[in-house]
């Protein structure tokens, strides 16, 4: 198996585990990562962790060996797959979380960019290098890295193919934090700064940003009332506000 999904703590994880190919994605893993996708979605888990075995590579890229000798409806057929694949992330239940521990380059970069969030350890390297290849990134990295660095930045990582490092990933926004020492553990750290809160509430604020990118603001305004009254009616909304006058920590019960 070339993913593990595995719990740790109140935390799904899956770790992509090739690292004698720098966890290089190919037809097999995609598949296997699908399946933990959804699995880690039913679960009871309070977010999802993902990250790549070894301390070189979070994900190398797609298998080039599997790039060549496709029809174009083939390879059409391949990317459209993987970004169902990675779009499975986008429809969790749960937010997902990308610890970048080494190399992210293509498929991989797109992979992380599929999540939530993004923590980089100092050692990452990140870049969409298709263009060199003579061909352009497939599983959605020409439209996620624009919503998160800007059309400018985007176009200008993805023409020119070039590696960032963790630190102007960082400044542009790629990524949230950049974390030391034990990776996962602070993937955990960091996943806990959200995760105490409740989660129906949680999906509510996730769902009123992401429908934002690509809604005009008025009408934008409409689903952040609407959202904000569904998490009104939740029980954790009242134990909220209750503890804030009484001066406690909340317990709250995800409903």
């Amino acid at each position: 198996m070339s993913v593990r999904l595995t719990r740790h703590e109140e935390f799904a994880l899956i770790t992509l585990d090739r690292p004698q190919a720098l966890n290089a994605l190919n037809v097999a893993l995609l598949g296997e990562l699908a399946a933990a996708i959804d699995e880690a979605g039913k679960s009871d888990a309070r977010a999802l962790l993902v990250i790549g075995a070894g301390d070189k590579a979070f994900c190398a890229g797609a298998d080039i060996k599997e790039l060549t000798g496709r029809t174009p409806d083939g390879h059409q057929a391949a990317m459209e797959y993987g970004q169902s694949v990675f779009a499975r992330l986008d429809a969790l239940p749960i937010a997902s979380v990308a610890i970048v521990n080494g190399y992210a380059f293509g498929g991989g970069l797109e992979l992380a960019l599929a999540c939530t969030l993004r923590l980089a350890t100092p050692n990452a390297k990140m870049g969409l290098p298709e263009i060199k290849l003579g061909i352009i990134p497939g599983y959605g990295g020409t439209q996620r890295l624009p919503r998160l660095v800007g059309e400018a930045r985007a176009l200008e990582w993805i023409m020119s193919g070039r590696t960032v490092d963790a630190d102007e990933a960082w400044r542009a926004g790629l990524v949230n934090r950049i974390v030391e020492g034990d990776a996962l553990a602070a993937g955990v750290a960091y996943a806990r700064e959200f995760t105490a809160h409740s989660l129906p509430v949680l999906r509510c604020a996730r769902s009123a940003v992401r429908r934002a990118l690509g809604t005009p603001l008025a009408e934008g305004l409409k689903i952040e009332a609407d959202l904000s009254a569904i998490a009104y009616q939740h029980q954790d909304a009242a134990e909220g506000m209750a503890a804030f006058i009484e001066k406690r920590k909340p317990r709250f019960q995800d409903k």
